[in-house]
């Protein structure tokens, strides 16, 4: 039999339940202030019962019998005396109000000695940058009236300021980042170091308003994330930044967690990342969560220039094309993307000329990690070989196109010496680990909503996707499995993500040596003569060698 469809939710049907869910609160609302009364006596009547009960169980046994022939003589006399049940249940009635009343503490009507200390000195310290001697009616003197300035404010158990709103005159500039700049290192000063505020200026209304940022979950496992192809997830942010959230499991519950999702492909406009950082910041963490992801769906290719092993367990994986330490290997992997970037232009663009579909061998994505590439343009330049960041001129240009991603990490101290290719063409760009405003600012292009801190765990950084704003980002754990000071739980999450081995029995004829050292076209590598390229991971297959064409042959053509 056919199954029958699902009904589906009409287009206002959230309109329809947020206005029933708000009449029914109306009416709940208001019935409550009508049975308030009724409600009060009723929550009498049980305490009034529960200490009888209790006073009941406290009494010996051998004062029960007399205790009960109490109570018996005085019910008895009530009812004998003219109107004394009318009189009983009126003082039963009245017990049980007194008894029933709410005995919550009112709350403070304003804030405490030490509250507007604090809130008095925050308005000292902003005389001088709110004020001018032009003001007639200054809304900020010393020694005046704090409350009119700042309207409302929330304090933490400890009674630092978690909130605070505000007002600042119209004279003042801010629209200049500098003004803007000084306003928010005073506050974030003066409201107590080692926190993260949050400043949303409202200029039509003359308003500031600091919030303090509750820290990001670090500890959320690498795991299969719900997104589409063409989607990554570089991170977690705060919810009020993005207006989408992922189911996710850590600990012992799920929860809801707003995501920083980068998209790639043909209609990209950040197809390129750089990630930068400091030692520890957590660099390799997100390159190999963005291998995890990236695998689902296409090729990866991994050139690690510091050396340390930080992707082995990657090595041998289906998908994973080759993980090159060496230069010579490096190069030749490098060359090869060059010119897979070019075969992929020319196969989809003879397709679109002819009326075609683009065939299939250029629909699967190819990534292209490369962490820390400058470590080898150094040992590139000391033995006279060509730089490895200049063969990525081609897959960055034309990437998107072709279905070629390229993701590169740096650090700070060794920026500068990225080519002019990698810093104009990565413009979705993301920064780990401690950083200065300035430094943020220069990296991202925009500086962010909020104060970084010193001190953060690893993966914790900011991200900013073109010309998007700046989000704050916690990266999901994911640690090298072969790490010995990796925890059991991460260890296995990440083990679980990874893809089965290449058995020799799929691979081609030609060896992965092979494949990537012949000819195939464009400038050849030079090869130093006492270094062999150590073997790569086979090639998928579906990845034929391009035509012999040059580069500018190529990208002449696709125009």
């Amino acid at each position: 039999m056919a199954r029958r469809p699902l009904p589906r939710i009409l287009s206002n049907g959230s309109a329809q339940l947020a206005r029933s869910r708000e009449l029914a609160r109306t009416a709940a609302d208001s019935a409550t202030d009508v049975l308030h009364p009724l409600i009060t006596i009723t929550r009498g009547l049980r305490r009034l019962a529960s200490a009888g009960r209790r006073r009941w169980a406290e009494t010996p046994k051998d004062k029960r019998g007399p205790l009960l022939f109490l109570v018996a003589s005085v019910i008895l006399v009530v009812a004998l005396v003219p109107y004394g049940p009318l009189l009983a249940a009126i003082t039963l009635m009245a017990a049980a109000a007194w008894h029933g009343r709410d005995r919550t503490p009112p709350a403070p009507d304003g804030p405490d000695e030490s509250q507007a200390q604090r809130l008095k000195s925050l308005y000292e310290a902003l005389v001088p940058y709110f004020s001018a001697a032009e003001d007639p009616e200054p809304m900020y003197s010393h020694g005046g009236d704090w409350e009119k300035a700042l309207t409302s404010y929330d304090f933490d158990a400890s009674g630092r300021v978690t909130r605070l709103v505000i007002d600042y005159p119209a004279y003042f500039t801010d629209g200049e980042p500098e003004s803007r700049a000084r306003i928010e290192q005073l506050l974030s000063s003066k409201s107590g170091r080692g926190r993260e505020y949050h400043f949303d200026w409202d200029e039509e209304g003359n308003q500031l308003t600091v919030t303090v940022l509750a820290p990001l979950p670090a500890d959320i496992p690498a795991q299969r994330f719900v997104t589409a192809p063409g989607e990554t997830v570089l991170g977690f942010t705060d919810p009020t930044e993005v207006q989408r959230t992922l189911p996710l499991t850590y600990g012992e519950e799920q929860h809801d967690i707003p995501p920083v999702v980068w998209r790639t492909g043909l209609r990209s406009t950040e197809p390129h990342l750089l990630a930068l950082g400091q030692p520890g910041s957590g660099i390799s963490t997100l390159l190999r969560s963005i291998a995890l992801q990236a695998l689902q769906h296409g090729d990866v290719l991994i050139v690690e220039g510091g050396g340390t092993g930080e992707y082995a367990c990657l090595t041998g994986r289906d998908g994973v094309l080759a993980v090159e330490c060496a230069l010579a290997g490096a190069l030749t992997s490098l060359e090869w993307a060059a010119h897979e970037t070019e075969r992929r232009l020319i196969a989809v663009n003879r397709a679109r000329q002819a009326g075609h579909p683009p065939p299939e061998d250029t629909k699967r994505p190819l990534w292209i990690l490369l962490d820390r590439p400058t470590a080898l343009a150094q040992v590139a330049a000391a033995e006279g070989h060509k730089d490895p960041q200049s063969l990525l001129q081609v897959p960055l240009r034309h990437g998107r196109a072709a279905g070629v991603t390229v993701v590169v990490a740096e650090q700070f101290d060794t920026m500068d010496a990225l080519s002019d290719a990698v810093r104009q063409h990565t413009r979705a760009r993301v920064v780990l680990g401690p950083a200065t405003a300035a430094q943020l600012e220069h990296y991202l292009g925009a500086p962010p909503r909020t104060t970084p801190v010193s001190h953060v765990p690893p993966g914790r950084g900011y991200a900013r996707l073109g010309t998007g704003p700046v989000l704050r980002l916690q990266v999901p754990a994911t640690p090298d499995p072969y790490d010995d000071a990796t925890a059991d739980s991460h260890r296995q999450a990440v083990m679980d993500l990874l893809p089965p081995h290449t058995t020799p029995g799929d691979e081609e004829a030609e060896g992965p040596a092979d494949a990537l050292t012949e000819p195939t076209g464009g400038p050849e590598t030079e090869v130093p003569p006492d270094t062999t390229p150590e073997p790569a991971t086979t090639l998928r297959p579906t990845l034929d060698k391009p035509d012999p064409v040059p580069a500018k042959a190529a990208v002449a053509e696709t125009s």
